[in-house]
């Protein structure tokens, strides 16, 4: 018979396992109106990322399923058990992690809007952050974070007077965003033509992407309360 600590555990493993197909399946940029007039092969370096990501999701699946049959199998329960807690702190947010990836900077327009304009369209708002955002994890970023604020599922990207709120936090221009991944293949798809950074740069507003062998980002710090999602089968009776 089970533990109640093994299945506590065990439902920690799914509900962060959870996280990670929420934040990669959010992530999906959307397909505008001008995706005639991108280049075939800028549209192929995302395709590519994408299957990549989903055959890589498809294994973590299969791989977790099998731990976890040799879990209720008795097989080294207790060292297949820490690695996919230690698997799953790294899918969740929570522990730092390093790898190659892009550092992207981005600072206010220095335009003077002419009359008649509106000024606002010269500045970063949360539309434009979240965009870039979703962007780099469409090209496969595996982490990320915003002026040290991790992204997970739950990191929330919200207008608040002229600042920014990212997991409750205050942030204001310039935003320092650090994605881990293929560095080549993050830096192609935010640069796509008409893509998101594109259409920023085209109002004045400083975009630089600049690959990296190796970038730290910080461990999520914010709350992982649920109050109403609740575990179901046989783990929300243990």
């Amino acid at each position: 018979m089970k533990s109640r600590g093994s299945w506590a555990a065990l439902t920690i493993i799914f509900v962060l396992f959870g996280f990670m197909l929420a934040t990669q399946f959010r992530a999906r940029p959307p397909i505008t109106s001008n995706i005639q007039h991108q280049r075939a092969e800028e549209l192929s370096v995302l395709l590519s990322a994408s299957e990549q990501q989903r055959e890589n999701l498809v294994t973590e699946v299969a791989a977790l399923r099998d731990r976890v049959a040799q879990m209720e199998a008795g097989i080294d329960r207790d060292r297949v058990l820490q690695e996919e807690l230690s698997k799953a702190r790294v899918i969740g947010g929570l522990t730092e992690v390093k790898g190659p990836g892009v550092v992207i900077e981005m600072t206010d327009s220095q335009k003077a809007a002419q009359p008649g304009q509106d000024p606002n369209v010269f500045l970063i708002h949360d539309k434009d952050l979240q965009d870039v955002i979703n962007a780099a994890f469409g090209a496969g970023a595996e982490a990320l974070s915003v002026n040290g604020q991790r992204f997970v599922s739950k990191t929330e990207v919200v207008c608040a007077g002229n600042v920014i709120m990212i997991n409750g936090s205050r942030v204001a221009p310039p935003f320092k965003i650090l994605a881990i991944g293929d560095p080549t293949v993050l830096e192609n798809g935010l640069n796509m033509r008409g893509g998101v950074v594109n259409n920023l740069q085209f109002w004045g507003i400083d975009v630089k992407i600049k690959q990296q062998e190796e970038i730290v980002i910080p461990a999520y710090q914010g709350s992982l309360d649920f109050h109403f999602a609740k575990p179901v089968g046989k783990e929300a009776a243990k």
